[in-house]
């Protein structure tokens, strides 16, 4: 099971957000380049970048951070967040990402993410499944759809995504565990890869997303608050 540390960025910065809401930012790194070679320098070789900007304005922004870091590390980069255009994905992967994910699109332009997919490739196409109440939702977790994620990811899976990174907004951010129960469906109805993300408070946590089954685990204000740390993250994909 892959190890994925998030970084999340607003102005440059690092921060955490809890349950999305951006009037709950909280400042962990001036330096996210910094931020991703620590956690290189502890084995880890993958990392969830997220432009909460482009995400609330609906186009890239903070694509400067993402040069940066992949130009810093070797760290295999997936990156999200208000992906919108051919242009913007264009701009992601030419500025150094090896996957993309794409949320509020999916929902919005079902039409397009076929598009993307089979120009870019399942494998470097992440669908992110943003839900709440097992609701998608999109534009920066503000917006609700009635799609529920089992439908929606079976739709996707028909469309030939292969992978998918899921959140569960009400965990996120939390540090009360993840929605295991959730995952565990998503598991046995959709057999999706699926990257659990959301609501990760201990390594044990970690522990029970890989006994689940999932691909890979997000892991965010956990690291950053010392709930996990670097060198325990480190042992997992040692042992592993």
């Amino acid at each position: 099971m892959k190890i994925i540390p998030a970084i999340d960025i607003i102005d440059g910065k690092c921060v955490r957000l809890s349950k999305g809401d951006y009037s709950t930012k909280k400042i962990y790194s001036e330096d996210p380049v910094e931020t991703a070679k620590e956690f290189e320098s502890y084995g880890i070789q993958f990392l969830h970048l997220v432009d909460l900007d482009g995400a609330r304005s609906k186009h890239i922004v903070n694509q400067k951070v993402l040069e940066n870091i992949a130009r810093e590390t070797s760290l295999h980069i997936d990156f999200g967040g208000g992906l919108k255009t051919g242009t913007d994905i264009e701009t992601a992967f030419n500025s150094g990402a090896k996957q993309i994910t794409l949320g509020s699109i999916a929902v919005q332009d079902p039409g397009f993410c076929i598009e993307m997919i089979k120009k870019y490739g399942s494998e470097n196409i992440i669908l992110g499944a943003d839900c709440e109440n097992r609701k998608i939702k999109t534009s920066g977790w503000e917006e609700e759809s009635n799609l529920d994620i089992i439908d929606f990811l079976l739709d996707y899976k028909e469309k030939g995504i292969i992978q998918t990174i899921c959140t569960d907004i009400s965990k996120d951010g939390m540090l009360e565990g993840p929605s295991t129960d959730l995952y565990k469906e998503i598991l046995e109805k959709t057999s999706i890869k699926l990257t659990a993300s959301g609501g990760i408070s201990c390594i044990e946590d970690v522990y029970r997303m890989k006994e689940i089954g999932c691909s890979g685990t997000i892991i965010g204000k956990a690291i950053y608050e010392g709930k996990i740390t670097l060198q325990q993250l480190q042992d997992f994909i040692e042992n592993a």
